[in-house]
């Protein structure tokens, strides 16, 4: 063991220093590792009397040779205990590999750590430090198999102060999974680090990883004996924008996303850039591959099962990736989805009657068997694991949407219902102008004025006028049409798309029920028709019946693009990446901003990269099954550039600019409902005044002094570089919030909390309950509306129901989604919910007046949710009770596993 020692140099140079007298040792060890390649050999050969032997003589020889690790003197004696975590399955060669680290860590020679004070020398100015190799291994935690503790020793003089910061470096050869290490013997008590990270191995990476103790410090309030050692770490994260990287580094960086096509293996997967000034976008974390060959702004795609590179300690830990949904998703996109391929390519036929879509849920898909029977043995082991497929036999769950009642998705109220308590139910909007009129250059996309009329209009009114019902707030529309009809023409060319750009009216009744009166349904303009729009409304004949099916079918297919590609997609997932990617490279772990987002950004980056590889890629699983097929990232592309808003993402401003809410200052959050019965909002203002509270609480605690928001540096620079890097391509507009007060502060986080958490959820978890019934919500549509005089017109006539089926999406189209639907809406038994933030933060804040607050707020959730249940029973809600009316539970806190369409997770980890 090492006795502290002061250096007169600087602390940044005194580490250098370290690491060059450390590699020297390491060069000595190196030394006798070469003769000990026998140990590893007997090792591996089950002779454990030799291993034994030859290992005490390494030992006494190592000891023996290597004086710097000896000293005496008075002082304090302390210990570290290094909590380290295995692999849950190992490989005979993982086995081997840990009875080496074992045998190296036991005679210390594996990991070699340093403790650094707070306190600095008077005299040379720099950090004190003690130094001491882990040595010696303590009892396995008996209900922790795969955790494994050992010690390290170290001597220190009484005037060495409090450590806050830890060395480590791994002299292994591989990566070791670091719990966190506790310093025993000090005044305080135990020492917390608990950090929960990969430390990669020196022959990886030279470079040793910094640590802090689990104390949340503002930059200006930094210990001297570890300022530098913050700066430092946080460059060391943000690396040089240079090279590939490589699969063990944490490096956060950004880049457009220019990895979505495979030009070099099919012209008609290459995709264009979106990032920039044509087609805006967030950025998302660089990975620095090459460019392909035949498009140089195109970046190398990874085959799957391959990973894609984000930094370490955002992939999935080996525990989540068996349990975790991610873990499923992975196997799905990679083995069922090819398997569900396979199985249907031949007859990828459309359904022909409903008895085939039941037959989803009652008798299944029954998947071909693989002509390898390795490769089929391994995908049934894998698929079993991770799905209902037993014996190859692919059965869906019926979802919530008809296992109440089979038919209520055929009804008017139902389909009106979903706009304000389905899965998507943040696009609706209050009628607050009429006529009704596009914004999109009537030069290219004909006459701006819409085809529904007063006379249209009116007869749904019970008398009203259009002005009368306006001024009341009675009439609501969901608007798609200057959305979708710049991409209608392209869609419509791919094979098998027919789409609309659609335009909804609704009227709330005086019985506090909406409904649908009136649809539109645009193509683009020809020279025959400069008009080229449809309008239908409820008609009472059986011919109407079913044309106005059709009509809504069209508009939540419409629904359902918007809703995957702009709501779920590009306002939770991929705004998300550049908050997390700036956090990293600004925040040190020891600021409290860090420590309050830290539990909200937890595998976000690991499934956008599932996503850029599998889902919204060329040929993705996105584009084969929603409407806008290889257009759909320019549509999420162009809702960015004319729609998104930082500010606007905050709940009551959303609400507002919809018209679905108005200021009010007697209410609690300033803000009243239009419709009171409006689930998604009324209760996700509940979970957001939560929020709000717990966030102001937090802030209110670290920048309790004057000008301490615009004194952080760290803080300045996290919000500047989000604004002029994470979202470039909107940094000159005049809507980012100001960061400097408290108060911005607060409103910032609380955004961006409720994004990860609670938004995500609600347009989230009700994927399958919502969507895995086909008719309810399909993806796409393969046919328009027949005219009178087309030549389908009489087969329609003749057989509706096979015409309304042969426009929904194919069998095997329908059954990939439903997959994918299923998998996205699924919790995982450890699953980490918001209510829970008090239990996981608890390891890292070491700060009881925090712990409160975090107390507080898991209280407040609590009684959020028996808010929400007792709503639920509220017969006078006809949008969340009645006769087979699903509850509105997708705001509710808490979930247990599985496809439960409730829970609010901390993060957009799925």
């Amino acid at each position: 063991m090492f006795i502290a020692q002061s250096r007169s140099t600087p602390l940044s140079s005194e580490i250098q220093h370290v690491f060059t007298i450390r590699r020297k040792k390491i060069s000595q060890i190196c030394r006798y590792n070469k003769s000990c390649c026998k140990i590893k050999a007997v090792i591996q050969s089950g002779n454990d009397n030799k291993t034994v032997k030859d290992a005490n003589f390494m030992e006494k020889s190592m000891e023996e040779s290597n004086g710097l690790l000896v000293s005496s003197g008075k002082g304090r004696d302390v210990k570290a205990v290094v909590t380290l975590r295995k692999k849950i399955k190992e490989k005979i060669s993982d086995k081997i590999e840990d009875q080496w680290e074992s045998l190296m860590n036991g005679i210390g020679r594996g990991i070699l750590i340093q403790l650094i004070s707070q306190d600095i020398d008077p005299v040379t100015k720099s950090g004190k430090f003690a130094e001491s190799y882990v040595r010696g291994w303590l009892s396995k935690p008996s209900d922790h198999p795969h955790i494994v503790e050992y010690a390290a020793n170290f001597t220190v003089p009484h005037d060495f102060g409090r450590p806050g910061a830890i060395i480590i470096t791994n002299l292994l050869d591989k990566e070791i999974h670091l719990v966190q290490i506790v310093v025993h013997g000090f005044n305080e008590g135990p020492l917390f680090f608990s950090v929960n990270t990969w430390i990669h191995s020196q022959k990886d990476n030279p470079e040793s990883r910094i640590i802090f103790q689990n104390q949340a410090y503002l930059p200006s309030q930094t210990p001297p004996g570890i300022k530098d050692l913050r700066h430092e770490d946080l460059l060391s994260i943000r690396g040089n924008g240079k090279g590939e990287r490589k699969l063990h580094e944490r490096i956060y960086d950004y880049d457009v996303y220019n990895d979505l096509g495979n030009p070099d293996k099919s012209e008609d997967l290459a995709r264009p850039l979106v990032g920039g000034k044509e087609k805006p976008y967030p950025r998302r974390c660089r990975t620095g591959r090459g460019p392909t060959k035949k498009d140089p702004l195109a970046e190398r795609r990874i085959g799957k099962p391959h990973p894609v590179y984000v930094p370490r300690d955002e992939t999935f830990e080996e525990i989540k990736q068996n349990t975790f949904s991610a873990g499923r998703l992975k196997a799905l996109l990679h083995n069922l989805v090819p398997l569900i391929a396979a199985t249907l390519s031949s007859s990828d036929i459309p359904f022909t009657n409903f008895t085939d879509i039941d037959k989803l849920y009652k008798d299944g898909v029954v998947l071909n068997d693989d002509n390898d029977p390795q490769k089929n043995k391994f995908l049934s082991e894998i698929l079993d694991k991770v799905f209902s497929v037993s014996k190859r036999l692919l059965k869906y769950e019926i979802p919530a949407i008809i296992r109440r009642d089979r038919f209520a998705w055929l009804r008017d109220n139902e389909f009106a219902r979903q706009a304000l308590a389905g899965v998507n139910p943040v696009n609706i909007e209050l009628l607050r102008e009429f006529p009704i009129v596009s914004k999109l250059d009537p030069a290219v996309y004909g006459p701006p004025d819409s085809a529904i009329t007063r006379d249209l209009i009116e007869q749904e009114l019970n008398g009203m006028s259009v002005e009368e019902a306006i001024q009341d707030k009675r009439l609501f529309i969901l608007d798609y049409h200057d959305m979708l009809l710049p991409f209608i023409g392209k869609m419509n060319s791919l094979p098998g798309r027919k789409a609309y750009a659609s335009r909804t009216l609704f009227f709330y009744t005086s019985r506090g029920v909406l409904r649908p009166i009136v649809v539109e349904l645009s193509l683009p303009p020809t020279p025959s028709s400069p008009r080229n729009k449809r309008i239908f409304s409820h008609g009472q004949d059986a011919t109407n019946h079913w044309i106005w099916n059709l009509a809504k079918a069209h508009v939540c297919s419409n629904d359902a693009g918007v809703h995957q590609l702009v709501n779920h997609w590009l306002r939770t997932h991929a705004c998300m990446e550049p908050y997390i990617i700036a956090t990293h490279r600004h925040l040190s772990s020891m600021h409290p901003i860090y420590k309050l987002l830290h539990p909200h950004m937890r595998y976000t980056l690991e499934i956008n990269a599932l996503a850029r590889q599998s889902l919204i890629n060329g040929g993705g699983v996105i584009e084969a099954c929603f409407s806008p097929g290889r257009y759909s990232m320019e549509i999420s592309s162009a809702a960015y550039k004319s729609m998104w808003r930082f500010d606007m993402e905050a709940l009551p401003a959303d609400l507002i600019r919809r018209g679905m809410a108005v200021e009010d200052t007697s209410m609690p959050l300033g803000v009243k409902l239009v419709i009171e019965d409006y689930p998604y909002a009324a209760d996700g203002l509940l979970i957001w005044s939560a929020i709000k509270e717990y966030v102001e609480s937090y802030v209110d605690h670290y920048y309790s002094e004057p000008n301490s928001v615009t004194s952080d540096l760290e803080l300045q620079g996290w919000w500047n570089e989000i604004k002029n890097k994470g979202h470039v391509d909107k940094k000159n507009e005049p809507w980012w919030p100001k960061l400097v007060t408290k108060e911005d502060l607060s409103g910032i986080l609380t955004t961006m909390i409720w994004t990860a958490s609670a938004q995500h959820a609600a347009i989230n978890f009700g994927q399958y309950p919502f969507g895995g019934y086909v008719p309810n919500r399909p993806t796409l549509m393969r046919k328009l509306i027949p005219h009178e005089d087309d030549p389908s017109y009489e087969n329609f006539i003749l057989h509706p129901e096979y015409t309304f089926l042969a426009s929904l999406p194919t069998q095997l189209q329908a059954t990939k989604v439903m997959a994918v639907q299923d998998t996205l809406s699924t919790h995982s038994a450890d699953e980490e919910y918001m209510y829970q933030l008090h239990e996981i933060q608890q390891f890292s804040v070491n700060d009881h007046e925090v712990l409160k607050i975090l107390k507080r707020f898991s209280a407040k959730l609590k009684e959020i949710e028996h808010t929400i249940n007792q709503r639920n029973k509220d017969i006078r809600l006809k949008n969340r009770s009645g006769a087979g009316v699903p509850p509105y539970e997708l705001l509710l806190p808490t979930s247990g596993p599985g496809v439960t369409c409730r829970g609010i997770p901390n993060s957009i980890s799925i």
